[in-house]
């Protein structure tokens, strides 16, 4: 089985050095837009499969395994929800995000809150993604000791290579491309290890629903209503605020383009979600003493499935990883290229130079996701951490900005710094193992929101407001 890993492995990265090549041309890659933002090129189709493989990656398929082996299938559709619910939400947004024509969310800061607000969440966003990019390279090292006959940490700085070098060739474009190939790599993955699995180990539906622990056919799982809720907010908070969302809103061809790519990636959550829920909470009573991160990759190994089919699932898995991870690493060094580097002379951000200093940005943030995933156990852990940076810290004002005319520069400012330092004091004081923190720092960015702009509105002129259209 291991040499057949290595060779479905080999092939793969492979294929990506390929893609990756192709996009990094000089006639393909003219300037900082089409690094960042693809030219707005993007078809429905590519678009659709960038957005399902830019979410649903590391944190799902490891992630969110550990929740749904943990308490239970329906539990963790309640987990997955936020990402449901979220992708329908983004459909709101499309019309308000095209409109701007930003290249990133401090660039809206900057025109509706000002210049503070623009530095305060540039740094908050690259806190929150490189963290997201760390995890990647933990979930994608795991992967690769599997396959191959190396360790975690070896298989992590060779996860960390391939994801800095996808990021920085062809920027959104290759992006884009790897990520709409693997995703049906991955969805076929899925498919033919859930089905195997049910044909020849679980005895089908009836089989699976005999065989689960009872504790684990709860609605909650055994968790309190409030701790559900704060796995549930972190990442349906993310996806309405997510920059990676935004900026591939903005690349699409028109608005329309952008509806039905975002409808795509609904589809394709439900395809990718649905077999994740289903082969984590299977691993629970065919592998009940197992490690929890592991709860669909384990099911690749030993006896259960055919090497063939482990091999295609641990592939198709990688290949999610790598998408996502490249995907946030790519936007987190678009905020270095235009909301720190060309601040002040954003003109030179748009030819060959913005292109150097984004790729630059994007090994010196690879270099810190390594670093920072060093301090934190598991995959889980360090993904609500991530989350709950971006979602109680910057949604609520990038919600505001496109929405709420009365926020200004106090209320974002304040919003930005409440719900960033109280993400962290909970992390700190070790009570996020009780209740995620979102619980506690959502509440309070919120009500700093609403208090501050009611105190300091933004005066304006009718005409500032944004279209509605």
């Amino acid at each position: 089985m291991a040499a057949l890993n290595v060779t479905l492995l080999v092939l793969y990265l492979g294929f990506m050095a390929v893609v990756a090549l192709r996009f990094s041309r000089p006639s393909a890659m003219r300037d900082g837009e089409d690094f960042v933002l693809a030219g707005r090129s993007l078809s429905t189709t590519v678009l659709g499969a960038t957005m399902l493989a830019t979410f649903v990656g590391s944190g799902s398929i490891i992630g969110g395994a550990n929740f749904v082996y943990t308490y239970g299938p329906i539990a963790g559709m309640f987990f997955f929800a936020g990402t449901l619910i979220g992708i329908l939400c983004l459909l709101i947004l499309v019309t308000r995000v095209r409109t701007g024509g930003f290249r990133t969310v401090p660039e809206l800061f900057q025109d509706r809150y000002g210049t503070a607000a623009r530095y305060i969440g540039t740094v908050m966003i690259i806190i929150a993604f490189v963290g997201i990019t760390a995890y990647q390279f933990t979930g994608a090292g795991y992967i690769i000791s599997l396959m191959a006959p190396v360790s975690e940490t070896q298989g992590a700085v060779v996860a960390a290579a391939l994801i800095t070098v996808l990021s920085m060739s062809g920027g959104l474009k290759s992006v884009a491309w790897t990520d709409a190939i693997s995703s049906v790599l991955v969805v076929l993955g899925l498919f033919v290890c859930l089905i195997y699995l049910f044909a020849t180990d679980v005895g089908g539906i009836g089989g699976y629903v005999d065989r689960l622990d009872p504790a684990l056919s709860t609605v909650t799982g055994g968790l309190p209503p409030l701790a559900l809720l704060g796995y549930f907010l972190p990442v349906f908070l993310l996806i309405l605020g997510d920059q990676n969302m935004h900026q591939r809103l903005s690349a699409a061809r028109d608005s329309r383009t952008a509806v039905r790519a975002t409808l795509l990636f609904f589809g394709g959550a439900l395809l990718m979600i649905t077999p994740i829920v289903l082969l984590a909470s299977t691993s629970s009573f065919l592998l009940p003493d197992i490690e929890a991160d592991t709860a669909v990759l384990a099911l690749a190994g030993g006896d259960l499935t055919p090497p063939v089919v482990g091999g295609l699932l641990l592939v198709g898995a990688f290949a999610l990883i790598v998408t996502t991870g490249s995907s946030y690493l790519l936007t987190s060094s678009a905020n270095v290229v235009y909301d720190l580097v060309f601040l002040r002379r954003p003109e030179r951000a748009g030819g060959r130079l913005g292109v150097a200093v984004g790729r630059s940005s994007v090994l010196l943030l690879a270099v810190l996701a390594f670093v920072m995933v060093q301090f934190f156990p598991t995959v889980l852990e360090l993904q609500m951490y991530a989350y709950t940076m971006y979602g109680a810290a910057l949604t609520p004002v990038i919600l505001a900005a496109l929405f709420w005319r009365r926020a200004g520069a106090v209320s974002a400012v304040a919003t930005i710094v409440v719900g960033g330092a109280v993400t962290v004091a909970w992390e700190v004081s070790g009570r996020a193992s009780e209740l995620n923190s979102v619980v506690v720092s959502l509440p309070a960015a919120l009500a700093t929101l609403v208090v501050t702009a009611l105190l300091f509105p933004r005066r304006v002129a009718p005409a500032d407001e944004p279209a509605a259209a």
